[in-house]
C-alpha cells in the first residue's frame, strides 16, 4: 500500500463508498503479516515509496513463492526478487501473471502496471564480467521508475574507451559504476564529474584481488569527492540508492 492507495481508501470511507469494516480488512496486516517463517513488511511502500525486495538466497522456493503472493495481494507498484534461479522463477510464474526472469541479473521482477519514468542514471562496468552485477543495478533502477542508460565495458585499460563517451557522463544525474579488479574506473570517474558517483566492487579478478576486496578497499579510499561505496557484487544496493538520489532530484527546493 502506497500514499495514493492510503489516501484513496480513507477518502471512500468518508464518502460512505467503502465500509469502515472493509477499511479495516485493507489495513489488518499493517505495519507487517506474520507468516512463521517471514514477517512481510506491508508498511514499507507507504514508508520508502517501494516495496520490501525478496532476498531469494537461502530461502525455499515455496517460502519465495508465498511472500511474492502475499506481497502482490498489498502492493501498488512493482515487485521485486534478487538472487533467484530460473527454478524459482518458473515457481512464481505458475502462480503470479505478469512476471518477468532476467537471467544474467538473476533478478525475478513483477510487473503492476506502467510507470512514467524519471531523471538519468547511467550504469557503467569496468569490464564484461562485470555484468551481471551491473545488469542487477540497472534492472532495479528501472523498476524503481528510473530512466536507466548502459555504457559497458569502459575499464580503464582502455580509458579512452571511457572518455569518449564524456557527454553520457555530463548528462547523467546520477552514476553507477561497476568495477572488479583494482577498481580504479570509480575514482576516474568521480574525478570527472560533479554527480553523485555510487562505486560498486565486484568479486572480478584474479588470487591477490581476495573476491573483490582489493576493489572495495580501493574505492574506499578514493581520492574523489562525491564517492560512495556499497558491498562487494551489490548492484541491487546501488540501484536502489541511485534510485533515491535521482528522486530528490524531481523535488522542488
Amino acid at each position: 500500500m502506497n500514499e495514493k492507495s492510503l489516501r484513496d481508501l480513507l477518502i471512500g470511507i468518508q464518502h460512505h463508498e467503502i465500509s469502515v469494516d472493509a477499511g479495516l480488512d485493507k489495513l489488518k496486516d499493517l505495519p507487517f503479516e506474520d507468516l512463521g517463517f517471514a514477517k512481510i513488511d506491508h508498511h514499507r511502500q507507504l514508508r520508502q515509496g517501494f516495496p520490501e525486495v525478496i532476498y531469494s538466497a537461502g530461502k525455499t522456493t515455496e517460502q519465495i513463492v508465498t511472500i511474492v503472493e502475499k506481497l502482490a495481494e498489498r502492493a501498488d507498484n512493482n515487485i521485486l526478487a534478487t538472487r533467484a534461479n530460473h527454478d524459482v522463477y518458473e515457481a512464481v510464474a505458475a502462480r503470479i501473471p505478469n512476471v518477468e526472469y532476467y537471467d544474467l541479473a538473476r533478478l525475478i521482477v513483477i510487473r503492476r502496471g506502467e510507470q512514467e519514468k524519471r531523471g538519468h542514471i547511467l550504469v557503467l562496468s569496468a569490464g564484461t564480467s562485470d555484468l551481471p552485477v551491473a545488469e542487477e543495478a540497472a534492472i532495479t533502477a528501472e523498476v524503481m521508475g528510473n530512466r536507466v542508460e548502459r555504457l559497458y565495458d569502459t575499464g580503464v585499460a582502455g580509458i579512452h574507451r571511457l572518455l569518449s563517451q564524456k557527454d553520457k557522463l555530463y548528462a547523467a544525474r546520477v552514476i553507477i559504476v561497476v568495477a572488479g579488479m583494482e577498481g580504479a574506473l570509480a575514482s576516474v570517474v568521480g574525478g570527472l564529474i560533479d554527480k553523485p558517483v555510487i562505486a560498486v566492487p565486484t568479486s572480478v579478478g584474479y588470487g591477490a584481488s581476495f573476491g573483490g576486496l582489493a576493489a572495495l578497499l580501493a574505492m574506499l579510499n578514493s581520492c574523489a569527492s562525491g564517492l560512495s561505496v556499497v558491498n562487494i557484487d551489490n548492484g541491487f544496493g546501488a540501484g536502489y540508492q541511485a534510485s533515491l538520489i535521482n528522486k530528490l532530484g524531481e523535488v522542488d527546493v
